[in-house]
């Protein structure tokens, strides 16, 4: 228990560091001695966790990954029906929380290969989303539903690297949700201002 505790510690303060230090020098500028340093471990307790900093960056972003999706659960089960808003209020809210970690992926650090990861998951989590609440409505998407899911999910990451990027969110997590289920629901053409086609 005690060891189990201590490698957690360890694991956290080298996924600390390493969140530091991209935002400061950027991912290609850092060394596995520079976030062993300042996470105050040695180098071989370093490699006694990972492989190298890239193994590291994943750890990080999985880590983000599974506690987004702990999170969400309770407001998926609750949009079963419908759009309602509340997984994506809910992820606002957990970058609003790890600001830091969601910067340094959002931003594309690390070849871009965290935030494909991240990318991907959520693709997956909100096709599989799209087609379960298609079938219990009993409707037939009009899109295939992995499109579906990667417009979607482009447009909030696009959205939540521009809200996380400001010291201070530009507007609160509730408004852009409203403005961005009014969109789903309404589409571009009538977010732009226009009335619908006759």
């Amino acid at each position: 228990m005690a060891e189990d505790r201590r490698t957690k510690r360890t694991r956290r303060a080298l996924s600390d560091a390493l969140v530091a230090l991209v935002l400061e020098r950027g991912f290609t500028a850092i060394t596995v001695e520079d976030v062993a340093e300042h996470a105050d471990a040695a180098r071989a307790t370093f490699y006694s966790h990972f492989q190298g900093k890239e193994d590291l960056f994943t750890r990080v972003t999985s880590d983000l990954v599974a506690e987004l999706a702990e999170r969400m659960q309770p407001a998926v089960t609750e949009s079963a029906i419908g759009f309602t808003g509340k997984p994506l209020l809910e992820l606002l809210r957990h970058a609003r929380d790890e600001r830091d970690r969601y910067r340094i992926v959002l931003r594309g650090e690390g070849d871009g290969k965290p935030l494909q990861m991240f990318t991907d998951s959520l693709a997956r989590a909100t096709s599989e989303q799209f087609r379960l609440r298609a079938e219990r409505n009993g409707v037939t998407p009009r899109i295939d539903s992995e499109l579906l899911a990667r417009v979607w999910v482009g447009e909030q990451l696009a959205v939540l690297r521009w809200w996380v990027e400001h010291d201070a969110p530009p507007m609160p997590a509730e408004e852009v949700t409203r403005m961005l289920l009014e969109l789903a629901m309404h589409g571009r053409y009538w977010a732009s201002g226009f009335d619908a086609p006759s």
